[in-house]
């Protein structure tokens, strides 16, 4: 059973003021909606993720780590136990040729924006995508038909579960459309990409183009969680949502963005139960229009009512 003032009580020890109990969850996440978490981590060096495994191995609460909160759902009653964010400590990056290391809180598009600088091209897709590179490894980010598996050549990895810090290589990593086979437990704590010589002109332009798509095709001045749904194979969630008529659908404060089917927004005062009775729906929708189950991205922290509806 776990123990969740065991674990206060060692974090508490090992850390002092860096352990925040009862910490809002919304502020650090896109949607800006959710419930607390029991212990709240800012991680500024491997002595707190080490920390963050004693207390674990000790207390058996759950752990889970989060970015920069893009693509997660915050249930209304919080997460009950350790919730890890990478820190500033972690927001460093080097060159070596065309290899660029990064450190796992670096934001996606500012590691963009230093290969742009050293006229490395690849990673030009990240610039319109708001996740750290940690996250981005974790859940295989992409856009505009690029993906971090085609350009990752390791992955610095510290796994909360055993205290142990590993090096995976980007063919080992068990990466698929929008997933990885890295561990619940596992945190990116860095990550090497190769990367090819290119114009900067002509690398500058892509990100140009990569910037001016997001900025008229998604909701970016309402809170969103980004993407909701996967795309099917040889189809567009976004295109199967508006065919069953869901473009526009509102249950509480949460609607479906009508500039893109596939965003759902958030309204002052919605619920994370809003949003997830809106996935629901549209889910429902197009399995009954298009004969398709839609596979959500979003991660759920915590328990949402009908989660698997």
């Amino acid at each position: 059973m776990a123990d969740l003032d065991r674990a206060t009580e060692i974090l508490r020890a090992e850390l002092g003021p860096e352990l925040r109990v009862d910490a809002p969850l919304a502020p650090f996440t896109t949607f800006r909606i959710g419930g607390n978490a029991a212990l709240f981590v800012d991680a500024e060096r491997e002595a707190t993720l080490l920390a963050v495994a004693s207390a674990v191995a000790a207390s058996g609460v759950p752990v889970i780590v989060i970015g920069r909160g893009s693509n997660v759902l915050v249930s209304d009653g919080g997460f009950p136990g350790i919730v890890v964010r990478l820190g500033r400590a972690y927001r460093w990056a080097g060159r070596d040729g065309n290899l660029i290391t990064a450190g796992g809180s670096m934001p996606l598009p500012a590691l963009a924006g230093i290969a742009l600088r050293h006229e490395l091209a690849g990673v030009e897709f990240g610039v319109a995508i708001p996740a750290t590179l940690g996250g981005a490894v974790r859940m295989n980010a992409g856009a505009h038909g690029r993906s971090m598996a085609e350009v990752l050549e390791r992955i610095d990895v510290f796994s909360l579960g055993d205290a142990t810090r590993r090096a995976v290589s980007g063919t080992d990593a068990g990466f698929a459309y929008r997933s990885s086979a890295l561990g619940a437990d596992a945190v990116v704590v860095g990550a090497t990409v190769r990367l090819e010589p290119g114009e900067a002109t002509e690398i500058r332009a892509r990100m140009d183009e990569a910037r001016e798509w997001r900025r008229r095709t998604q909701p970016l001045a309402e809170p969103n969680c980004g993407s909701v749904f996967k795309n099917p194979d040889g189809d567009h969630a976004a295109r199967l949502i508006e065919a069953a008529g869901a473009k526009g659908l509102r249950i509480g404060g949460a609607r479906v963005s009508e500039k893109h089917a596939n965003f759902i927004v958030a309204d002052p005062g919605t619920s994370a139960a809003d949003v997830w009775a809106v996935i629901a729906h549209v889910r429902r929708l197009v399995a009954d229009r298009a004969g398709v189950t839609l596979e959500t991205e979003v991660q759920v922290i915590g328990e949402v009512a009908g989660v698997d509806a």
